[in-house]
């Protein structure tokens, strides 16, 4: 018996506890698998996405257990096969879409739980080839004092990252799964439950959770689709704040500001592959100030050249409107045309002026809006809506407030 004990005691048969260079690989695939799995119910309308994000998260949980208490170079080479391709796939679903599955065909923009994902991947890619280069010596090496806790922290404060905004992800065609957690909108907008109770139908307003049940023949996915949209659009149209910085970046005033409501169009914008991001709004639209100034209200997307008010993409239910504007005439000067008046009554513009094509449109609002945030304008600017609709106005999320 004292022989087994001072045999453990300088720890010449005692079993040694190596977490080198791979159990890091793996520590960071771990992270990145649970990522991966937060995201699965946030797919959960793309079926094949959600497949996909599950058979990766598997792979990466699996694999980051094993890399744990085996440091042999299979494992090592797996490993960084493993995470290659996820990050591969990251970048691909980045910059061309992976049409090959349903839900993930569009190209997205980069967001805090994929970008954290792919860099976890990446870590644990590097890591892996690391010790197929230097042999399995340097995966067995033991790190230095503090090395193991400070990774350890670093991975899980990633992780907790990646798996909590999760549900704040947007997807291209506006039909994401942003439900607005607190880093989500600049205004603070909160998170909603789509399997809680019914509650009872509340107002638009920016600065709180943004909650648009209530309205009849509304399905929980168009709820959602409506939802998200507003949330991105919350977040990411104020970086168009101060109307000299949106004319910089190629926005032109059509000269509309007499009417309360003052368009700004990126003409480029209308024919892009954008559809329905505030990163790229067609049009901004600014409420003139009594001082002078422009307050940012709303985002006004716009569909392509040649599209009609039979192609607008379904998002929302009764909950959102697409209308066009067949009656507005502008000045034919090509850079920067300015509405000059409306159509006759046989539908032309006078001398001198210019008719657009109409193409759909439909208002983001960011500001509280009588008629709900989808609201077209009032009067003049109203436009027109598809034939045998009523124009709509959101009375169950609308606002008198401002």
């Amino acid at each position: 018996m004292a022989s087994i004990a001072a045999g453990s005691a300088d720890g010449a048969t005692a079993p040694r506890v190596r977490f080198g260079a791979l159990a890091l690989a793996g520590t960071a695939s771990l992270g990145a698998g649970a990522i991966h799995a937060a995201a699965i119910g946030v797919h959960g309308d793309h079926p094949a996405a959600a497949r996909t994000f599950a058979v990766l998260a598997l792979l990466q949980i699996a694999w980051g257990a094993l890399a744990l208490v085996d440091h042999r170079s299979p494992v090592a080479f797996g490993g960084f096969a493993l995470s290659v391709g996820a990050f591969s796939g990251w970048v691909l679903a980045k910059t061309t879409g992976l049409g090959f599955i349903d839900g993930l065909g569009e190209v997205e923009g980069v967001q805090w739980p994929d970008f954290l994902a792919a860099l976890l991947a990446l870590a644990a890619a590097l890591l892996a080839i690391r010790v197929l280069i230097a042999g399995r010596t340097a995966g067995d090496r033991a790190p230095k004092t503090g090395t193991l806790g400070t990774v350890a922290f670093g991975v899980l404060a990633l992780t907790l990252v990646g798996m909590t905004t999760t549900s704040t992800h947007q997807h291209a065609d506006g039909a994401g799964h942003v439900h607005g957690t607190g880093s989500e909108t600049a205004a603070g907008t909160g998170t909603h439950d789509h399997t809680s109770a019914v509650v009872a139908p509340a107002e638009y307003d920016p600065t709180k959770p943004v909650d648009l049940s209530g309205v009849a023949g509304v399905t929980p996915q168009e709820q959602k689709a409506a939802e998200d949209l507003v949330n991105i659009t919350l977040k990411r149209l104020p970086q168009f704040a101060d109307y000299r910085d949106a004319e910089a970046r190629g926005f032109l005033s059509i000269g509309d500001g007499f009417t309360g409501a003052e368009h700004f169009i990126k003409w480029d914008y209308i024919d892009d592959d954008k559809v329905l991001d505030p990163d790229y709004p067609e049009s901004l639209v600014y409420e003139p100030q009594p001082d002078g100034s422009k307050k940012l209200v709303s985002a006004m997307f716009m569909l392509a050249e040649g599209s009609t008010l039979e192609d607008t993409p379904v998002l929302g239910g009764a909950l959102t409107q697409w209308h066009i504007h067949d009656n507005l005439c502008f000045t034919p000067d090509v850079a920067q045309p300015r509405i000059a008046g409306i159509t006759s009554a046989d539908g032309t513009c006078g001398a001198g002026l210019k008719k657009f094509t109409p193409v759909p449109m439909i208002h983001v609002w960011i500001t509280k809006n009588p008629c709900g945030p989808f609201a077209a304008l009032e009067g003049v600017g109203a436009g027109q809506v598809k034939a045998g609709e009523e124009r709509l106005c959101d009375h169950v999320h609308g606002s008198s407030g401002s």
